[in-house]
């Protein structure tokens, strides 16, 4: 047996002894229902707040993430044993629901393309759990055609002024950030002056209305 493997074992007893201690009984075999569903916008307490916030604790809410920034700071390997042990228990990892778009395409995107003082304030947020972020892409008159998209963002000091609307964002209505393409440069070819800004949900001049579908729910939003 190879060195690697022999860790791989040691790493495997490690993480079922600490499901073991720490997955709440009563989650096993419940999904994301308790966490909010497939639209994850209910507040989440009792054993799947506890949930949440023990895996996070260990960064396994975003298993390969580095661990200075709040992820576990496992290889892809680790990261599978942990999932399959996670399997074996009922388990599930919420994070990724609960921070919206943020493991997905916005944690991503900042630390590959954003600064030290980005990651350290906004990575750690999205690992527990408790941050939650949308996407302002589409517009009513740029939906597949992202180069079309019109809302204009100019600096303005120490901060930028943004106008314009976004539509079909999912989940804006419960989501903390918003991670937004906007027009920073009209004097380019239209695909070249687009930038990727961050903006809080809560300041003012941020207005946002959910859009109801057919069958009652409104998981986008204006």
């Amino acid at each position: 047996m190879t060195e690697q493997a022999i860790n791989l074992d040691t790493f495997r007893a490690e993480v079922a002894g600490w499901l073991q201690e720490n997955f709440p009984e009563n989650l096993k075999g419940q999904g994301i229902a308790p966490f909010g569903g497939v639209e994850g916008d209910r507040v989440v307490e009792g054993d799947a707040a506890l949930w949440r916030d023990r895996l996070a604790s260990r960064g396994w809410g975003t298993p390969t993430w580095p661990a200075d920034l709040g992820g576990g700071g496992l290889n892809h390997q680790e990261a599978k044993v942990l999932s399959e042990e996670m399997h074996q228990v009922g388990a599930i990892n919420p994070i990724p629901l609960l921070a919206g778009m943020g493991v997905t395409m916005v944690g991503p995107t900042i630390m590959e393309y954003g600064t030290e003082d980005q990651k350290q304030r906004h990575i750690p947020g999205i690992c527990s759990g408790k941050v939650r972020w949308c996407l302002g892409y589409s517009e009513p008159n740029a939906g597949s055609d992202l180069a079309s998209l019109a809302t204009k963002a100019e600096e303005n000091g120490d901060h930028w002024l943004i106008n314009g609307q976004k539509v079909w964002t999912s989940g804006a209505d419960i989501s903390q950030w918003c991670g937004a393409l906007v027009r920073t440069d009209s004097s380019v070819k239209k695909r070249d002056g687009i930038s990727f800004l961050m903006l809080k949900m809560d300041q003012p001049g941020v207005e946002t209305r959910p859009i109801k579908l057919i069958a009652g729910a409104s998981p986008f939003c204006e």
